[in-house]
């Protein structure tokens, strides 16, 4: 098999190289892309359609998509746009648009017809305090102790001053402001997955519990942080492959 890999909010490609290596180690392919405003496409503007687009560009028949946290959004809509390519699509600590809202938006509703007043997380809203913003509005990790704590706390320091230092800004572009419709997503009805990572300070469980509802699937579990990818590489690698196995126990819910 072959996974195609899509980075979550201030990561690049890089990130999943550990995960790569084990996964070829299983005797499988891996490709990782950068999304536009990340990585070796750091310079180029953020947008729903050319990240989309950066997707679409890799995409080759029978991949498995594996969109990570804010690349979950990402992902579905390259599989809304090349369905016919999916052989399935693995949410890991991902989110899910929702029909006809925008990524705000659709991050803080519990389910169709509930949608929360209060503070998204108060360990999340915690998190705000380490980052900071340019004029131009791009967010950027800027403390390093943060970013363990909220992405890497169960890798080891060495690890952690790795990833941070190739954190880069997050450039929204029109991705906070811009309805998203994903039609040919739920009508394809691809075969998916959802992995919630057991010790998660970035998203809040209520969220995680939320999404694989509306995927219609049974949570998949690793006991890691918001980001296996650098400390459980070998057992996401292995989960991974399990997850290409499972079957949706209910419909998708789009709104």
């Amino acid at each position: 098999m072959r996974f195609l890999f899509v980075h979550g909010g201030f990561h690049a490609g890089w990130c999943w190289e550990r995960t790569i290596a084990e996964l070829k180690a299983l005797g499988h392919d891996g490709v990782a892309v950068d999304l536009p405003g990340h990585g070796a496409l750091a310079d180029q503007e953020s947008t729903l359609a050319n990240r989309r687009d950066a997707i679409v560009a890799l995409m080759e028949l029978g991949d498995v998509l594996v969109g990570h946290s804010g690349g979950g959004f990402d992902a579905t809509l390259a599989a809304d746009a090349r369905p016919e390519l999916v052989s399935h699509i693995v949410y890991v600590a991902a989110a899910l648009p929702r029909e006809g809202k925008t990524y705000p938006e659709a991050m803080v509703m519990r389910d169709a017809d509930e949608e929360l007043g209060e503070e998204f997380d108060a360990d999340t809203g915690q998190m705000l305090s380490y980052l900071a913003f340019d004029d131009e509005g791009a967010m950027t990790f800027a403390d390093f102790d943060g970013a363990w704590k909220y992405f890497y706390h169960d890798c080891d320091e060495a690890t952690a001053r790795w990833a941070f230092d190739r954190l880069g800004p997050e450039r929204f572009g029109d991705t906070t402001v811009t309805p998203v419709s994903v039609t040919r997503f739920w009508e394809a009805d691809l075969s998916r997955s959802f992995i919630v990572c057991e010790q998660d300070r970035s998203m809040p469980r209520w969220l995680a519990d939320t999404v694989a509802r509306r995927l219609g699937v049974e949570q998949l579990t690793i006991d890691a942080s918001h980001s296996p990818f650098l400390s459980r590489p070998r057992e996401l690698a292995e989960l991974l492959v399990h997850a290409t196995t499972t079957k949706p126990v209910g419909p998708l819910v789009p709104h």
